[in-house]
């Protein structure tokens, strides 16, 4: 039966965490840093490691890799773009718009996967890199497991053939629309403005102001028995929509959600989110500020075969 949590969840402890000016260009997430790199990356350590303390807390699966010293990889705890993993045993690699970023693709990590659960098949896009084609894994895409629907935004790290290209490879139907910030420039990723649990769908509304394309997404909700919780444009760039449902130990769900984004939401959405799942705030400051993107950002999940 699939499942729209992951069972495990991929992270990378990052070596050389830090501001990436290669990615800043298309990511108004990220800030510059002011600070000494040295400490950055320090903070940035430790704030993963107290995350992955928590996340075993919770009883969630974990599969902890560590980022190699060279070449250095200041976004290496974002795996989510660079692989996926699929119930159908399919796992995908992604081609990455910054070359900074490609180095993170890593051939010793798909061994380390391959060797602890069942997969058929290795989908390697990263050729269409020399072609300026660029899908960024689940940051690009949000997965409807349960429905095998693919989300997404358009956006230059985003393309709309390659993403139907691999939709039909996995079996999937794809939905795709606009979604731009309040300067009515295009949100990066996906998963910053949409994120989707077995029962509820969290959606920056404000972002997409086509009324049709806003239609489709509400009429996809509704027939797959989703909730929907809108958030704002504020509660956005605080990273409110970077969040992931995922199995907890017990059996039961829980939501990934970061401190700052868990501070942003009204009592009424935390309401509505909470009668689907436990949420789960997890401190990373330092990751958001400097790296652009969040705890989903920071976790690829695994729905292989066990």
């Amino acid at each position: 039966m699939s499942k729209q949590a992951p069972h495990t969840l991929l992270l990378v402890r990052p070596a050389a965490f830090g501001f990436n000016e290669e990615t800043s260009a298309t990511n108004v997430f990220q800030q510059t840093d002011a600070h000494d790199r040295i400490e950055v990356a320090n903070a940035a350590r430790q704030e993963f490691d107290t995350v992955i303390s928590q996340l075993d807390g919770y009883g969630i699966r974990t599969l902890v890799l560590d980022d190699t010293a060279t070449p250095v990889k200041p976004d290496a705890v974002f795996p989510n773009n660079w692989i996926s993993f699929h119930e159908s045993g399919q796992v995908v690699l992604y081609p990455m718009y910054a070359p900074s970023r490609r180095a993170e693709r890593r051939q010793d990590i798909v061994d380390v996967v391959r060797g602890k659960f069942k997969v058929s098949e290795i989908i390697d896009l990263h050729d269409t890199e020399n072609r300026g084609i660029f899908l960024e894994g689940t940051g690009s895409m949000v997965f409807d497991h349960l429905n095998r629907v693919i989300y997404a935004c358009r956006s230059p790290r985003t393309d709309e053939v390659l993403l139907r290209q691999l939709a039909a490879r996995l079996g999937h139907t794809v939905v795709i629309f606009d979604a731009v910030d309040e300067r009515g420039l295009p949100v990066y990723h996906t998963n910053v403005a949409l994120c989707l649990g077995s029962r509820f769908a969290l959606v920056c509304l404000d972002a997409i102001r086509s009324e049709a394309d806003q239609d489709v997404l509400l009429d996809n909700f509704a027939a797959t028995g989703r909730t929907v919780v809108a958030i704002s444009y504020e509660q956005m760039h605080l990273f409110a929509g970077n969040m992931l449902e995922v199995a907890l130990g017990n059996g039961d769900s829980g939501i990934l959600v970061s401190e700052r984004a868990f501070n942003s939401l009204l009592p009424g959405q935390i309401h509505a989110l909470t009668r689907f799942a436990e949420m789960i705030p997890l401190h990373v400051n330092t990751i958001e500020t400097y790296g652009g993107g969040s705890i989903r950002c920071m976790v690829a999940g695994i729905h292989l075969p066990l």
